[in-house]
C-alpha cells in the first residue's frame, strides 16, 4: 500500500511542475491581440495600446519576435500596461476604426500593397518594424521605428506606460532612468 501511495505522490509531483512549467511559459509571452480586440477592451478597461507594426519578410521583426518581445522584463511590463497589437502592414482584411473602413488597396499583388490603417498609424513613414504608442483614449502619442534590443526597449515603454512624456523629454527621462 505504501508503494502505491508513493507512486501516486510522484505522479502527482509531476503532474503539478508540468502543469506549472506550462503556465510560466504562457505567462512569458507577450499577450497579442489584434487591433479590433484592443481597441474593444479600452471601451470598458482603458489602457495605452501598442502596435508592432511588422510585415512577413522583414528580418529585423523576426528578430524583435525572437529577442526583445521574449525578454521577461519586456512581457511583464508590456501585459500589465498596455494592449499589444500585432499588426501585419500588408494584410488583407479591413478595418474599422472610427468610422472608417480601412483596406489594403493591392494585397495580393506581385508587390502587396500596404494596408491604409499601417499608412495612418506610421504617417506615411513605412519603416519596419515600427511601434506605434496610443493612448487610453485611440489617440496616437506616437510612433518609434526600427530594432531595438529589450534593455532599452524597457525604457521606452516605460517612457510612455508611466506618463513620463507628459512632462519630460525622452532625453531628461532616460538620463535619470540609467
Amino acid at each position: 500500500m505504501k508503494k502505491s501511495h508513493l507512486i501516486l505522490l510522484t505522479i502527482l509531483s509531476i503532474f503539478s511542475i508540468c502543469k506549472l512549467n506550462a503556465q510560466n511559459a504562457t505567462n512569458n509571452k507577450i499577450n497579442w491581440m489584434t487591433f479590433e480586440e484592443a481597441v474593444k477592451l479600452n471601451e470598458t478597461n482603458p489602457k495605452k495600446i501598442f502596435i508592432d507594426v511588422f510585415t512577413d519578410w522583414c528580418g529585423w521583426c523576426t528578430k524583435m519576435d525572437q529577442t526583445t518581445f521574449t525578454d521577461k522584463n519586456v512581457v511583464a511590463y508590456m501585459n500589465e500596461n498596455f494592449y499589444a497589437v500585432k499588426f501585419n502592414a500588408e494584410q488583407a482584411e479591413p478595418i474599422e476604426f472610427s468610422g472608417y473602413t480601412f483596406t489594403n488597396k493591392n494585397p495580393n499583388g506581385a508587390r502587396k500593397g500596404t494596408h491604409e490603417l499601417a499608412q495612418a498609424l506610421l504617417q506615411g513613414k513605412m519603416s519596419y518594424p515600427s511601434y506605434v504608442f496610443m493612448n487610453e483614449n485611440n489617440q496616437l502619442i506616437t510612433t518609434v521605428p526600427g530594432y531595438i534590443e529589450a534593455y532599452n526597449f524597457l525604457y521606452i515603454l516605460k517612457y510612455f506606460g508611466s506618463d513620463a512624456f507628459k512632462t519630460q523629454s525622452w532625453e531628461e527621462y532616460f538620463k535619470r532612468a540609467q
